[in-house]
């Protein structure tokens, strides 16, 4: 295992100044977030050209990638040109030597059939790639119910899943237990996390998440790839945003 950077964690920046300050912060690795309305990259215009997105992220420090993040928003699947702009990020992961590109589920309440359905084309096309598409677990999408995380996967052989704990403390379910979803964890979101109502993100010690527990859960199943310091850029965040992702970091280097 070894820990990487989100890009979320300074999206309000342009997006060479966040990888100047994750590779300030002394990671050597980063998580490459396109989200749709978001400052950096956003995945039309990287799945539209994925080429020039190339070139953009060749001109920042020497860090390596280490999974890609795609927010969409809420877009139709079943429009070709969003399809093609999917099949131009999968091209640009392999460009980037990515292994793992996250996604998110369909909302809760969507039949199980249809997402199924949906799925299975956007992982032939990741596996075409030799990428691992994995699924966030969400508390607003079907991966809220770990039950569910765990069935999606079991229906589409190699799907994986993005575990973010935030997500479960914070979800419809009060206190789930998700150890179920550990076997296809591919991908790892972390912030700490209290119980209470806006308390999505606190500062590092002060919530509930169990960083120790997580990572022995994951080593228990071979688990080898990333825990991402993923605390998101928000202008409501009531601490020094710098200061709790090097703590974060600091504290899972510790555990690993």
């Amino acid at each position: 295992m070894f820990v990487a950077c989100s890009t979320v964690c300074f999206a309000r920046e342009p997006l060479e100044a966040a990888l100047r300050q994750i590779a300030e912060l002394e990671f050597d690795k980063f998580e490459l977030a396109l989200v749709e309305d978001g400052q950096h990259l956003r995945p039309s215009e990287a799945g539209d050209n994925p080429e020039a997105a190339l070139q953009r992220l060749r001109r920042g420090p020497s860090l390596i990638p280490s999974s890609l993040y795609l927010d969409f928003g809420p877009v139709d699947w079943s429009v070709p040109l969003t399809r093609r702009r999917f099949d131009g990020l999968c091209r640009l992961a392999k460009s980037l030597n990515i292994a793992v590109v996250t996604l998110h589920a369909a909302p809760a309440g969507t039949p199980l059939e249809d997402e199924v359905k949906r799925l299975s084309q956007l992982l032939s096309a990741a596996m075409r790639e030799g990428l691992v598409l994995a699924l966030l677990t969400h508390s607003q999408t079907m991966t809220a119910d770990p039950d569910v995380a765990v069935e999606l996967c079991k229906a589409l052989p190699g799907l994986g899943l993005t575990l973010d704990p935030s997500h479960f403390l914070q979800g419809p379910q009060p206190r789930p237990d998700y150890d179920a979803v550990f076997p296809y964890v591919q991908n790892v979101h972390l912030r700490d996390t209290g119980h209470a109502p806006g308390e999505f993100q606190v500062r590092v010690g002060q919530g509930q998440i169990e960083y120790a527990r997580v990572v022995n859960m994951l080593q228990r199943y071979g688990y080898n790839r990333a825990l991402t310091v993923a605390i998101l850029d928000r202008p409501e965040n009531n601490f020094d945003r710098e200061v709790e992702v090097r703590k974060l970091k600091l504290l899972l280097e510790t555990l690993i």
